[in-house]
Protein backbone atom coordinates (compact mmCIF):
# COMPACT_ATOMS: atom_id res chain seq x y z
CA UNK A 1 0.00 0.00 0.00
CA UNK A 2 3.06 2.32 0.86
CA UNK A 3 3.34 2.38 -3.30
CA UNK A 4 0.12 3.60 -3.71
CA UNK A 5 -0.30 6.71 -4.39
CA UNK A 6 -3.84 7.80 -5.65
CA UNK A 7 -5.81 8.18 -2.75
CA UNK A 8 -8.78 5.74 -1.83
CA UNK A 9 -10.89 5.35 1.46
CA UNK A 10 -10.31 2.28 3.46
CA UNK A 11 -13.32 0.38 4.10
CA UNK A 12 -13.83 -2.97 6.37
CA UNK A 13 -13.87 -5.79 3.45
CA UNK A 14 -10.71 -3.81 1.67
CA UNK A 15 -8.73 -2.70 4.56
CA UNK A 16 -6.81 -6.34 5.41
CA UNK A 17 -5.84 -6.39 1.35
CA UNK A 18 -4.18 -2.80 1.42
CA UNK A 19 -2.65 -3.18 4.78
CA UNK A 20 -1.68 -6.73 5.11
CA UNK A 21 1.69 -6.31 3.21
CA UNK A 22 2.92 -3.59 5.57
CA UNK A 23 5.45 -5.25 7.79
CA UNK A 24 4.69 -2.99 10.72
CA UNK A 25 1.04 -3.34 10.82
CA UNK A 26 1.24 -7.15 10.17
CA UNK A 27 3.87 -8.24 12.87
CA UNK A 28 1.80 -6.95 15.00
CA UNK A 29 -1.89 -8.17 14.03
CA UNK A 30 -0.39 -11.11 13.23
CA UNK A 31 -2.18 -13.95 11.06
CA UNK A 32 -3.86 -14.34 7.94
CA UNK A 33 -5.12 -10.69 7.19
CA UNK A 34 -8.29 -12.66 5.37
CA UNK A 35 -8.98 -13.46 8.92
CA UNK A 36 -7.84 -10.06 10.65
CA UNK A 37 -11.79 -8.69 12.61
CA UNK A 38 -11.83 -5.10 11.25
CA UNK A 39 -14.18 -3.21 13.31
CA UNK A 40 -14.99 0.62 12.14
CA UNK A 41 -15.88 2.67 15.09
CA UNK A 42 -15.08 5.85 14.39
CA UNK A 43 -17.68 8.35 15.87
CA UNK A 44 -16.10 11.69 15.49
CA UNK A 45 -16.21 14.36 13.20
CA UNK A 46 -13.71 14.50 10.40
CA UNK A 47 -12.39 10.46 10.04
CA UNK A 48 -12.20 7.05 9.36
CA UNK A 49 -11.18 5.09 12.39
CA UNK A 50 -11.08 0.98 12.43
CA UNK A 51 -10.19 -1.13 14.89
CA UNK A 52 -8.30 -4.65 13.78
CA UNK A 53 -7.70 -7.41 15.50
CA UNK A 54 -6.01 -10.58 14.47
CA UNK A 55 -3.99 -13.47 16.79
CA UNK A 56 -1.31 -11.84 18.04
CA UNK A 57 -2.79 -8.07 18.83
CA UNK A 58 -4.53 -5.38 17.92
CA UNK A 59 -4.18 -1.60 16.03
CA UNK A 60 -5.96 1.28 15.43
CA UNK A 61 -6.33 2.81 11.63
CA UNK A 62 -7.34 6.33 11.14
CA UNK A 63 -7.78 7.84 8.12
CA UNK A 64 -8.49 11.28 6.71
CA UNK A 65 -11.59 11.43 4.56
CA UNK A 66 -10.77 14.79 2.02
CA UNK A 67 -14.40 16.26 3.87
CA UNK A 68 -15.92 16.85 7.14
CA UNK A 69 -17.58 13.51 7.79
CA UNK A 70 -20.01 15.35 9.54
CA UNK A 71 -21.13 17.57 7.40
CA UNK A 72 -20.31 15.67 3.82
CA UNK A 73 -18.87 16.76 0.52
CA UNK A 74 -19.99 19.67 0.61
CA UNK A 75 -17.35 20.91 2.95
CA UNK A 76 -14.16 19.78 1.65
CA UNK A 77 -11.10 19.35 3.38
CA UNK A 78 -7.42 18.89 2.87
CA UNK A 79 -6.06 15.31 3.86
CA UNK A 80 -2.57 17.36 4.93
CA UNK A 81 -4.50 17.12 8.01
CA UNK A 82 -3.26 13.87 8.64
CA UNK A 83 -0.03 15.24 7.74
CA UNK A 84 -0.39 17.27 10.81
CA UNK A 85 -1.55 14.49 13.40
CA UNK A 86 1.49 12.40 12.79
CA UNK A 87 3.58 15.03 13.16
CA UNK A 88 2.10 16.37 16.31
CA UNK A 89 2.39 12.63 17.77
CA UNK A 90 5.79 11.95 17.45
CA UNK A 91 6.62 15.62 19.18
CA UNK A 92 4.09 14.54 21.70
CA UNK A 93 5.98 11.35 22.50
CA UNK A 94 9.02 12.86 23.09
CA UNK A 95 7.56 15.73 24.52
CA UNK A 96 5.03 13.96 27.06
CA UNK A 97 6.11 10.92 27.07
CA UNK A 98 3.77 7.76 27.55
CA UNK A 99 0.62 9.64 26.85
CA UNK A 100 -0.22 9.82 23.13
CA UNK A 101 -0.57 6.78 21.57
CA UNK A 102 2.39 5.01 19.99
CA UNK A 103 2.52 5.54 16.01
CA UNK A 104 3.66 1.99 14.24
CA UNK A 105 3.14 2.99 10.59
CA UNK A 106 2.52 6.64 8.67
CA UNK A 107 1.31 6.49 5.20
CA UNK A 108 1.42 9.96 3.69
CA UNK A 109 -0.39 9.42 0.12
CA UNK A 110 -3.23 7.76 1.58
CA UNK A 111 -3.40 10.11 4.70
CA UNK A 112 -3.44 7.31 7.05
CA UNK A 113 -2.24 6.58 10.77
CA UNK A 114 -1.46 2.50 12.37
CA UNK A 115 -0.95 3.51 16.16
CA UNK A 116 -1.54 1.69 19.59
CA UNK A 117 -4.98 0.38 20.38
CA UNK A 118 -5.70 1.54 23.78
CA UNK A 119 -7.29 -1.12 25.75
CA UNK A 120 -9.25 -1.22 27.78
CA UNK A 121 -9.40 2.64 27.76
CA UNK A 122 -12.60 4.39 27.00
CA UNK A 123 -13.25 7.83 25.66
CA UNK A 124 -13.58 10.39 28.86
CA UNK A 125 -16.50 12.01 28.28
CA UNK A 126 -18.80 8.69 28.40
CA UNK A 127 -17.22 7.94 32.17
CA UNK A 128 -17.97 11.66 32.89
CA UNK A 129 -21.58 11.42 31.61
CA UNK A 130 -21.84 7.70 33.58
CA UNK A 131 -20.38 9.16 36.69
CA UNK A 132 -17.12 7.03 36.92
CA UNK A 133 -13.90 8.30 38.51
CA UNK A 134 -10.44 8.41 36.87
CA UNK A 135 -7.00 8.43 39.60
CA UNK A 136 -5.36 11.54 38.90
CA UNK A 137 -7.21 12.71 36.10
CA UNK A 138 -6.41 16.42 36.71
CA UNK A 139 -2.75 16.03 37.56
CA UNK A 140 -2.51 13.51 34.04
CA UNK A 141 -4.15 16.33 31.82
CA UNK A 142 -2.21 19.66 33.73
CA UNK A 143 0.98 17.75 33.77
CA UNK A 144 0.72 16.93 29.82
CA UNK A 145 -0.52 20.57 29.21
CA UNK A 146 2.92 21.92 30.88
CA UNK A 147 5.27 19.26 28.90
CA UNK A 148 4.07 20.33 25.49
CA UNK A 149 4.03 23.82 26.43
CA UNK A 150 7.52 24.04 27.97
CA UNK A 151 8.96 21.50 25.75
CA UNK A 152 7.32 22.97 22.51
CA UNK A 153 8.50 26.49 22.97
CA UNK A 154 11.93 28.59 23.07
CA UNK A 155 11.91 28.23 26.79
CA UNK A 156 13.59 24.66 26.05
CA UNK A 157 13.70 24.22 22.01
CA UNK A 158 16.79 25.43 20.25
CA UNK A 159 15.91 28.69 18.42
CA UNK A 160 16.65 27.37 14.76
CA UNK A 161 14.61 23.62 15.66
CA UNK A 162 11.35 25.74 17.02
CA UNK A 163 11.01 27.94 14.05
CA UNK A 164 11.66 25.09 11.67
CA UNK A 165 8.88 23.22 13.34
CA UNK A 166 6.60 26.67 13.11
CA UNK A 167 7.24 26.86 9.62
CA UNK A 168 6.71 23.35 8.74
CA UNK A 169 3.47 23.61 10.86
CA UNK A 170 2.62 26.96 9.30
CA UNK A 171 1.44 24.68 6.03
CA UNK A 172 -1.30 23.60 7.81
CA UNK A 173 -3.74 26.30 7.03
CA UNK A 174 -7.67 24.54 7.13
CA UNK A 175 -7.44 23.02 10.25
CA UNK A 176 -6.77 26.36 12.33
CA UNK A 177 -9.41 28.25 10.01
CA UNK A 178 -11.85 25.56 11.41
CA UNK A 179 -10.98 26.62 14.96
CA UNK A 180 -10.87 30.52 14.19
CA UNK A 181 -14.58 30.12 13.09
CA UNK A 182 -16.16 28.00 14.91
CA UNK A 183 -14.28 28.68 18.45
CA UNK A 184 -13.88 32.04 18.03
CA UNK A 185 -16.57 33.47 16.05
CA UNK A 186 -19.42 31.47 14.78
CA UNK A 187 -20.95 31.14 18.28
CA UNK A 188 -21.17 35.16 18.53
CA UNK A 189 -24.10 35.38 15.63
CA UNK A 190 -26.23 33.59 13.46
CA UNK A 191 -23.44 32.01 11.28
CA UNK A 192 -25.18 29.11 8.54
CA UNK A 193 -23.97 25.95 10.40
CA UNK A 194 -24.66 27.28 14.22
CA UNK A 195 -27.21 25.22 16.08
CA UNK A 196 -28.71 25.42 20.01
CA UNK A 197 -31.69 24.30 21.89
CA UNK A 198 -34.44 26.34 21.42
CA UNK A 199 -35.48 27.10 24.85
CA UNK A 200 -32.02 28.57 25.21
CA UNK A 201 -32.63 31.10 23.30
CA UNK A 202 -33.22 34.17 25.47
CA UNK A 203 -29.66 33.81 27.10
CA UNK A 204 -27.70 33.07 23.34
CA UNK A 205 -29.55 36.48 22.06
CA UNK A 206 -28.48 38.69 25.13
CA UNK A 207 -25.04 37.04 24.57
CA UNK A 208 -24.20 37.90 20.84
CA UNK A 209 -25.71 41.34 21.88
CA UNK A 210 -22.23 41.70 24.05
CA UNK A 211 -19.91 43.92 22.05
CA UNK A 212 -17.40 44.24 25.19
CA UNK A 213 -17.64 40.34 25.24
CA UNK A 214 -17.33 39.86 21.82
CA UNK A 215 -14.30 42.33 21.33
CA UNK A 216 -12.85 40.61 24.05
CA UNK A 217 -13.09 37.27 21.89
CA UNK A 218 -11.53 38.82 19.18
CA UNK A 219 -8.44 39.97 21.18
CA UNK A 220 -8.03 36.42 22.22
CA UNK A 221 -8.34 35.37 18.59
CA UNK A 222 -5.93 37.82 17.75
CA UNK A 223 -3.39 36.05 20.14
CA UNK A 224 -4.37 32.51 18.72
CA UNK A 225 -3.71 33.73 15.33
CA UNK A 226 -0.52 36.03 16.09
CA UNK A 227 1.47 33.86 19.06
CA UNK A 228 3.44 30.96 18.18
CA UNK A 229 4.70 29.95 21.64
CA UNK A 230 4.59 26.43 21.62
CA UNK A 231 2.82 23.31 19.82
CA UNK A 232 -0.53 22.87 20.88
CA UNK A 233 -3.04 19.86 20.80
CA UNK A 234 -5.35 22.12 19.42
CA UNK A 235 -8.71 20.14 20.21
CA UNK A 236 -8.04 18.94 24.19
CA UNK A 237 -11.61 18.28 24.87
CA UNK A 238 -12.97 15.10 27.31
CA UNK A 239 -13.15 13.47 23.57
CA UNK A 240 -9.69 13.40 22.66
CA UNK A 241 -8.92 11.77 26.52
CA UNK A 242 -9.47 8.21 27.02
CA UNK A 243 -9.15 6.70 30.38
CA UNK A 244 -9.64 3.57 32.80
CA UNK A 245 -9.78 3.99 36.14
CA UNK A 246 -6.09 4.70 36.79
CA UNK A 247 -4.32 5.55 33.35
CA UNK A 248 -4.99 8.68 31.31
CA UNK A 249 -4.13 9.29 27.21
CA UNK A 250 -4.57 11.17 25.05
CA UNK A 251 -5.25 10.95 21.43
CA UNK A 252 -5.95 12.93 18.34
CA UNK A 253 -3.83 15.96 17.84
CA UNK A 254 -5.67 16.29 14.32
CA UNK A 255 -6.15 20.27 15.30
CA UNK A 256 -2.00 20.83 15.91
CA UNK A 257 -0.75 24.09 15.35
CA UNK A 258 1.78 26.11 17.19
CA UNK A 259 -0.40 28.89 19.50
CA UNK A 260 -0.23 30.41 23.04
CA UNK A 261 0.77 27.99 26.12
CA UNK A 262 -3.11 28.51 27.85
CA UNK A 263 -4.87 27.16 24.65
CA UNK A 264 -4.92 23.59 25.71
CA UNK A 265 -5.06 23.47 29.11
CA UNK A 266 -7.81 26.51 28.98
CA UNK A 267 -9.98 23.79 26.16
CA UNK A 268 -9.62 20.67 28.85
CA UNK A 269 -10.49 22.67 31.99
CA UNK A 270 -13.63 24.33 29.52
CA UNK A 271 -14.81 20.38 29.09
CA UNK A 272 -14.66 19.44 32.58
CA UNK A 273 -16.96 22.35 33.75
CA UNK A 274 -19.46 21.39 30.82
CA UNK A 275 -19.15 17.84 32.72
CA UNK A 276 -19.88 19.52 35.99
CA UNK A 277 -22.79 22.03 34.79
CA UNK A 278 -24.66 18.54 32.90
CA UNK A 279 -24.59 16.12 35.86
CA UNK A 280 -27.88 17.03 37.22
CA UNK A 281 -29.49 15.21 34.38
CA UNK A 282 -27.25 12.65 34.45
CA UNK A 283 -26.80 11.68 38.59
CA UNK A 284 -29.52 10.57 41.08
CA UNK A 285 -29.88 13.23 43.96
CA UNK A 286 -27.98 11.50 46.25
CA UNK A 287 -24.61 11.31 43.96
CA UNK A 288 -24.44 14.44 42.51
CA UNK A 289 -22.95 16.29 44.79
CA UNK A 290 -20.43 14.67 45.77
CA UNK A 291 -19.93 13.76 41.86
CA UNK A 292 -19.69 17.17 41.08
CA UNK A 293 -17.29 18.20 43.79
CA UNK A 294 -14.75 15.24 42.61
CA UNK A 295 -15.38 17.12 38.91
CA UNK A 296 -13.83 20.59 40.19
CA UNK A 297 -11.37 18.78 42.64
CA UNK A 298 -9.72 17.97 38.95
CA UNK A 299 -10.10 21.23 38.20
CA UNK A 300 -7.98 22.66 40.65
CA UNK A 301 -5.62 19.71 40.52
CA UNK A 302 -5.28 20.59 36.42
CA UNK A 303 -4.10 23.78 36.89
CA UNK A 304 -2.10 23.16 40.02
CA UNK A 305 -0.10 19.96 38.69
CA UNK A 306 0.38 22.22 35.77
CA UNK A 307 2.12 25.02 37.30
CA UNK A 308 4.19 22.21 39.62
CA UNK A 309 5.87 21.08 36.29
CA UNK A 310 6.29 23.92 34.68
CA UNK A 311 7.57 25.18 37.75
CA UNK A 312 10.05 21.95 37.67
CA UNK A 313 10.62 22.52 33.74
CA UNK A 314 11.63 26.30 34.34
CA UNK A 315 14.26 25.15 36.81
CA UNK A 316 15.71 21.82 34.97
CA UNK A 317 15.19 22.17 31.10
CA UNK A 318 15.22 26.00 30.52
CA UNK A 319 17.96 26.16 27.77
CA UNK A 320 16.31 27.89 24.99
CA UNK A 321 16.81 31.69 24.10
CA UNK A 322 13.70 32.59 26.79
CA UNK A 323 14.25 34.13 30.03
CA UNK A 324 18.39 32.21 29.66
CA UNK A 325 20.36 31.61 33.08
CA UNK A 326 22.99 34.47 31.61
CA UNK A 327 20.44 36.85 32.68
CA UNK A 328 19.61 35.86 35.85
CA UNK A 329 21.21 32.60 38.00
CA UNK A 330 24.44 33.35 36.36
CA UNK A 331 24.17 36.94 37.68
CA UNK A 332 22.94 35.71 40.69
CA UNK A 333 19.48 36.51 40.63
CA UNK A 334 16.18 34.44 41.02
CA UNK A 335 14.28 33.45 37.41
CA UNK A 336 11.28 32.30 39.88
CA UNK A 337 9.51 36.18 40.01
CA UNK A 338 9.59 35.82 35.91
CA UNK A 339 8.42 32.21 36.30
CA UNK A 340 5.68 33.31 38.46
CA UNK A 341 4.52 36.13 36.68
CA UNK A 342 3.81 34.25 33.18
CA UNK A 343 1.85 31.32 34.76
CA UNK A 344 -0.50 34.23 35.98
CA UNK A 345 -0.79 35.21 32.51
CA UNK A 346 -0.94 31.23 31.28
CA UNK A 347 -4.03 31.24 33.73
CA UNK A 348 -5.78 34.02 33.04
CA UNK A 349 -5.59 33.47 29.84
CA UNK A 350 -6.55 29.68 29.61
CA UNK A 351 -9.61 30.82 31.67
CA UNK A 352 -10.67 33.31 29.10
CA UNK A 353 -10.21 30.02 26.46
CA UNK A 354 -11.91 28.21 28.62
CA UNK A 355 -14.90 30.43 28.72
CA UNK A 356 -14.79 30.91 24.54
CA UNK A 357 -14.77 26.92 24.84
CA UNK A 358 -17.99 26.63 27.07
CA UNK A 359 -19.81 28.96 24.37
CA UNK A 360 -18.79 27.42 21.40
CA UNK A 361 -20.18 23.84 22.65
CA UNK A 362 -23.26 24.68 22.91
CA UNK A 363 -23.69 27.58 20.40
CA UNK A 364 -22.05 26.65 17.48
CA UNK A 365 -21.66 23.84 15.10
CA UNK A 366 -19.68 20.47 17.33
CA UNK A 367 -21.89 19.87 20.67
CA UNK A 368 -20.79 18.26 23.43
CA UNK A 369 -22.74 15.08 24.49
CA UNK A 370 -22.81 16.02 28.37
CA UNK A 371 -25.31 18.55 27.18
CA UNK A 372 -26.57 16.73 23.83
CA UNK A 373 -27.76 13.51 25.31
CA UNK A 374 -30.21 15.16 27.51
CA UNK A 375 -33.49 14.83 26.08
CA UNK A 376 -35.36 17.33 28.19
CA UNK A 377 -34.31 20.21 26.31
CA UNK A 378 -36.38 22.49 28.93
CA UNK A 379 -33.79 20.74 31.43
CA UNK A 380 -31.19 20.67 28.70
CA UNK A 381 -31.63 24.58 27.93
CA UNK A 382 -31.02 25.66 31.87
CA UNK A 383 -28.18 23.97 32.58
CA UNK A 384 -26.94 24.92 29.24
CA UNK A 385 -27.66 28.30 30.33
CA UNK A 386 -25.79 28.22 33.53
CA UNK A 387 -22.35 26.96 31.44
CA UNK A 388 -22.73 29.88 29.02
CA UNK A 389 -23.38 32.64 31.70
CA UNK A 390 -20.02 31.04 33.27
CA UNK A 391 -18.38 30.98 30.50
CA UNK A 392 -18.99 35.06 29.75
CA UNK A 393 -17.88 35.30 33.12
CA UNK A 394 -14.44 34.08 32.86
CA UNK A 395 -14.35 35.90 29.20
CA UNK A 396 -14.67 39.14 30.80
CA UNK A 397 -12.96 39.15 33.53
CA UNK A 398 -10.70 36.35 34.07
CA UNK A 399 -8.42 37.52 36.41
CA UNK A 400 -10.69 37.46 39.29
CA UNK A 401 -11.14 33.87 39.49
CA UNK A 402 -7.34 33.02 38.98
CA UNK A 403 -7.67 32.07 42.95
CA UNK A 404 -8.37 28.55 42.23
CA UNK A 405 -11.30 28.72 45.10
CA UNK A 406 -12.82 31.79 43.73
CA UNK A 407 -13.09 29.84 40.41
CA UNK A 408 -14.62 26.94 42.30
CA UNK A 409 -17.30 29.10 44.12
CA UNK A 410 -17.75 30.49 40.62
CA UNK A 411 -19.14 27.52 39.53
CA UNK A 412 -21.00 26.36 42.28
CA UNK A 413 -22.77 29.81 42.54
CA UNK A 414 -23.80 29.21 38.67
CA UNK A 415 -24.75 25.78 39.54
CA UNK A 416 -27.16 26.69 42.13
CA UNK A 417 -28.63 29.64 39.54
CA UNK A 418 -32.43 29.75 38.48
CA UNK A 419 -31.50 31.37 35.34
CA UNK A 420 -34.69 30.12 33.28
Amino acid sequence: MANEQTYQALAVDTLGQRLGGVEAVARRVGGDPAQWQIREVGDGNLNLVFIVTGSTGSVVVKQALPYVRMVGESWPLPLYRAHFEYYALVRQAKRAPGVAPEVYHFDKPQALIVMEYLHPHVILRRKLISGERVARLGEAIGEFCARTAFRGSELSMASPDKKADVGLFSGNVAIPAITESLVFTDPYYGAEMNRHTPELSPVVDELRRNARLKAKVQRLLMKFTANTETMLHGDLHSGSIMATDTSVRVIDPEFSQYGPMAFDLGMAVANFFMAYFSQPAHRKEGDLEEYQAWILSVITDCFTRFDEEFRHLWQTERTGILFPRALFEEQGNSADDACDALLDEIREDALAYCGIEMHRRVLSLAHNADFEEIEDTALRAKLEARNVLMGQALIMEPEAYCDLNALAELAKTFNQKAVM
